[in-house]
């Protein structure tokens, strides 16, 4: 019996976009992406953003509740990683990061297009999906 994953997509953006984005600047670029998105009925989230709300969150209700928050915290504090998840955009579905195959397939299609054209900055277009087996686990606690 197959196993039914669900999926997320990545985008890597421009500085310039990434900026855009994170700051709700208007811009060609970004009115380009944003249709695309409201199509599918789906937001971006920086990964860096994220980390450091998880960061936040870890710190205001118990770190001990929150096993990758020291990889979180070093991942956020290291300028290259910093510079890296600026750019890092995760697709969230009806406020969900994971979604069936169906809608992954569908953004990845369009986002990859989107990119393809040039003009509106996005580098590169990354699937996951949540079978183990292809992610890495959390950190063992010592």
């Amino acid at each position: 019996m197959a196993e039914n994953w669900q999926f997320q997509i990545r985008i890597k953006v421009t500085p310039e976009l990434a900026e855009l984005l994170r700051s709700n600047a208007p811009g060609k670029q970004r009115d380009l992406l944003d249709a695309l998105l409201r199509e599918g009925n789906a937001t971006l989230k920086c990964q860096y953003d994220a980390f450091a709300d998880y960061v936040a969150e870890a710190e205001h209700a118990g770190r001990e509740h929150y096993p990758l928050y020291q990889w979180t915290k070093d991942t956020i504090d290291n300028p290259t990683k910093k510079a890296k998840y600026l750019q890092s955009f995760t697709v969230y579905v009806d406020g969900s990061e994971v979604y069936d195959k169906d809608c992954a397939d569908w953004l990845q299609a369009r986002l990859s297009a989107l990119a393809e054209e040039g003009e509106v900055g996005i580098e590169s277009v990354s699937r996951y999906d949540t079978n183990p087996a292809n992610n890495p686990q959390p950190p063992a606690h010592g």
